[in-house]
C-alpha cells in the first residue's frame, strides 16, 4: 500500500537512528505541534482550534492529540530528534 511504502521510506531514511514512534498529526499545521523531551519522556501535543461564523452565531471546533513515549534505557534526552 502507499502508506506502507511511505513508512518504509521513512524507516530507511533513518537507518542509523532508532525510530521511537510515528505520530499521525494529519490535519494539524507544524506550528500547532509541540514536542518536548523531559524526565525521560517525549511528549507530543497537537492542538487545532477553528472558529466558524454561521447564521446562528460562532461555532468553535477543537481537536487535540497528546502522546507520551518513554525513552529507551541508555538514550539521553539530547539525542532525541524529530521531524514533521
Amino acid at each position: 500500500s502507499r502508506i506502507q511504502r511511505r513508512l518504509d521510506r521513512m524507516l530507511n531514511s533513518s537507518h542509523d537512528h532508532k525510530l521511537l514512534a510515528l505520530v499521525d498529526v494529519e490535519g494539524f499545521v507544524p506550528k500547532e505541534v509541540t514536542v518536548t523531551v523531559k524526565d525521560g519522556k517525549v511528549k507530543v501535543l497537537a492542538e487545532h482550534e477553528e472558529e466558524h461564523t454561521t447564521t446562528r452565531g460562532k461555532v468553535y471546533s477543537y481537536k487535540n492529540i497528546t502522546k507520551e513515549i518513554s525513552l529507551p534505557p541508555g538514550v539521553s534526552e539530547d539525542e532525541v530528534t524529530y521531524s514533521l
